[in-house]
């Protein structure tokens, strides 16, 4: 059976000891990882290795040897108490020693914890484990955290008072950083914050949070087409910690609005316009690009676009002067006020 995304964080916490097995598997390694644990640790309690309650294999070993899965699963453990065996980073070349171990699998046996990297509908794991009446399949996205992990995480840490600000910014650290960093931040807030009774603010959160937090430059871009100027700061300094420079960060906004022209200035409108764009784009992003390009239009774009070519001349003067970033950051702000203008 497939557990679905609304599901699977119920049952991740509160698995059933009754069932035979569960794959969890996608794109993102961190996220199947911290999921395995949780499963792993809500099944088995504390002590299952030292108690030799949880066997693991990598799932190349089953190609060599495909009745290893069967025999972990029937084996007999020294210790009372649930069992386990995991099979980590399986593919379908291990499919034939983990359907025999499902097929087989009887009350008392135990569980088969498969971990997978991004599977397609046809993967032979993922027909066994949706198929299996006693099984679970569980898809893992790349998508943030919701409210309710969040606020378990930080149960876990002890975090129960916070401020408003304080609650903001924890989640949206949660949307920008990868589950392993947000988790991390967690307990090490967490930790600082032990034998401290005062709620939980902002300060306490920077002085644990990490020095740069990876940002994507589409991620800038999009801040200055949806006018959101009091981003664009905190924005900047991260993409330059992480080694962006002016002209590079230029250029892509060049990019980026050229790509808006040509979708505004299509006479069937924005979005017959993006349908023209060559590479094609698809989903949430062509959504985005046909929102920020009917609210430009194309008089206010061609206009953004003349002081991006004049910002890239200036940035590659031999006469320029001024730190290269602010002048850059200048342009960004004048063109998300732009933005804001009707």
């Amino acid at each position: 059976m497939k557990l679905s995304p609304r599901d699977a964080p119920g049952y991740f916490a509160r698995p059933d000891p009754e069932r035979a097995g569960l794959l969890i598997y996608g794109q993102d390694a961190m996220r199947v990882a911290l999921r395995r644990q949780q499963v792993l640790t809500a099944l088995l309690g504390d002590g299952a290795e030292e108690e030799m309650r949880l066997t693991r294999m990598a799932g190349a070993e089953l190609r060599a040897e495909s009745a290893l899965a069967l025999d972990a699963v029937k084996a007999v453990g020294f210790f009372p108490g649930p069992r386990a065996v995991f099979v980590e980073e399986a593919t379908d070349a291990a499919a034939p020693g983990i359907v025999a171990a499902l097929e087989d699998w009887q009350p008392g046996d135990a569980a088969l914890i498969v971990t997978a990297g991004s599977l397609k509908p046809s993967s032979k794991l993922r027909k066994a484990f949706e198929g299996h009446a006693n099984a679970y399949a569980a898809p893992i996205y790349d998508d943030p955290p919701s409210r309710a992990e969040i606020e378990a995480q930080l149960r876990a840490a002890g975090l129960t008072d916070m401020s408003r600000d304080a609650e903001a910014m924890l989640s949206a650290y949660a949307a920008q950083l990868s589950p392993g960093d947000f988790a991390q931040l967690v307990v090490k807030t967490g930790l600082y914050k032990h034998g401290d009774a005062t709620p939980l603010s902002p300060a306490d959160i920077e002085a644990c949070a990490p020095q740069s937090i990876e940002a994507d430059l589409d991620d800038i871009l999009n801040i200055v087409a949806e006018a959101r100027s009091g981003e664009i700061g905190p924005m900047l300094r991260r993409l330059q910690s992480q080694g962006t420079n002016a002209v590079s960060l230029c250029i892509g906004a060049t990019r980026h609005f050229r790509t808006l022209y040509a979708a505004a200035s299509d006479p069937g409108g924005a979005a017959a316009g993006v349908g023209r764009l060559r590479p094609p784009v698809f989903g949430p992003r062509r959504d985005r690009i046909v929102r920020q390009a009917g609210t430009w239009g194309p008089a206010r774009l061609a206009t953004a676009l003349t002081l991006l070519t004049d910002t890239d001349l200036q940035l590659r003067s031999a006469g320029q002067t001024a730190p290269a970033m602010a002048v850059m950051e200048r342009t960004l702000i004048r063109l998300a006020m732009m933005a804001r203008q009707r």
